[in-house]
């Protein structure tokens, strides 16, 4: 499948730059890292996170990039560590959070201290250190939270798209969000969930509602997004990419033809359909070919904020149920295939 997002990609803003990326070691972040290596020449890949075991599996796997590659472990609730990691840093994205719903929703003080009070010490560490531009991930899940886990991103978003202001009369540092769905394959997603049950011989694989949808990238799309978005920074913005939707009871079909479903209920604090941008957003929401630009409420200069794109209508919402754009099974199976899955016999 063709990345629809990798021709935007801005070669000479990575090109002899440092490169930070926090929670390096996750699914999204050692995609970054091997893309950026692969791809471009940055003049050092610094990876942050807090797992020393994780860093010494992603060392050995990258012996051929060690004198570009930097390991550094600290946690983001940390803030001095975080400015003398961002020291001489150029571009700073931040991955790391903790982002699964139950294990929020039982320990919402940790929830908090990471997603929130980490996103308040990049953003500190980030000005203190002279970084030039700041993207954060967010989540679908933090447009109109129903869960903690949607709430403390939505928090992070606020605190970085307000970040566009604290930085008073300097141009720098730039700080923006990206938003997308559900990351095809990543750790803790539905397709390794029904791999599992598939490859244990399970009789039929549990759907939480045969009408719930979702909005689907691979890690590969999400990683070109961001580096697509480095160039359009202004400050301030949420970046949303427009990318497919699929019901999930459609994608245990494709897997699993012959396996039947059975309906276990919604979990607690999970969604029917995903909103990655709600009808109240409309009004700030400028649209491009492959993306939505979510600008800053009150903006001193609106003109200033993209002017070749258009306002969406004011009733627009971009939810995953809604969608103009939905996978089909064939595009489906070859993703699946580009993750080593192949649709059970």
């Amino acid at each position: 499948m063709i990345n629809r997002f990798e021709s935007r990609v801005a070669t000479d803003l990575l090109e002899k730059k440092t490169v930070l990326v926090t929670g390096g070691t996750g699914s999204f972040g050692r995609a970054f890292v091997k893309i950026l290596l692969e791809k471009f020449s940055p003049q050092r890949v610094i990876v942050f996170s807090r797992d020393e075991l994780k860093q010494f599996e992603m060392q050995t796997e990258s012996d051929s990039q060690l004198p570009t590659m930097r390991f550094f472990l600290g946690d983001v609730r940390d803030v001095d560590r975080l400015e003398m990691a961002f020291r001489d840093v150029d571009i700073v994205i931040h991955a790391a959070a903790l982002k699964q719903v139950p294990a929020a929703e039982y320990n919402p003080f940790e929830c908090i201290r990471t997603n929130v009070h980490g996103a308040e010490n990049v953003v500190k560490a980030s000005i203190r250190a002279g970084v030039k531009r700041v993207i954060a991930l967010s989540t679908d899940k933090a447009a109109s939270p129903i869960n903690l886990y949607g709430a403390s991103k939505l928090a992070s978003d606020k605190i970085f798209t307000a970040a566009h202001w604290l930085v008073g009369s300097k141009v720098e540092p730039k700080f923006s969000v990206v938003r997308y769905g559900n990351v095809l394959g990543s750790r803790g997603s539905v397709v390794p969930f029904f791999r599992d049950q598939i490859s244990r011989g399970s009789e039929s694989l549990p759907i939480t509602d045969p009408r719930m949808t979702r909005f689907w990238i691979t890690l590969e799309e999400g990683v070109a997004f961001v580096l697509s978005c480095l160039p359009l920074m202004q400050g301030g913005e949420i970046f949303v990419p427009k990318i497919p939707s699929m019901k999930i009871v459609d994608l245990a079909r494709v897997m699993a033809p012959r396996m039947n479903t059975h309906v276990v209920g919604i979990r607690p604090g999970e969604k029917l359909h995903e909103s990655m941008i709600t009808s109240d957003d409309a009004r700030n929401t400028y649209e491009l070919p492959d993306r939505y630009v979510i600008t800053p409420e009150q903006p001193q200069d609106r003109a200033a904020y993209h002017p070749a794109e258009r306002l969406v209508r004011e009733d627009f919402s971009y939810v995953s149920d809604k969608n103009s754009e939905w996978l089909s099974d064939e595009v489906l199976v070859g993703l699946l295939a580009g993750l080593g899955i192949s649709p059970a016999a």
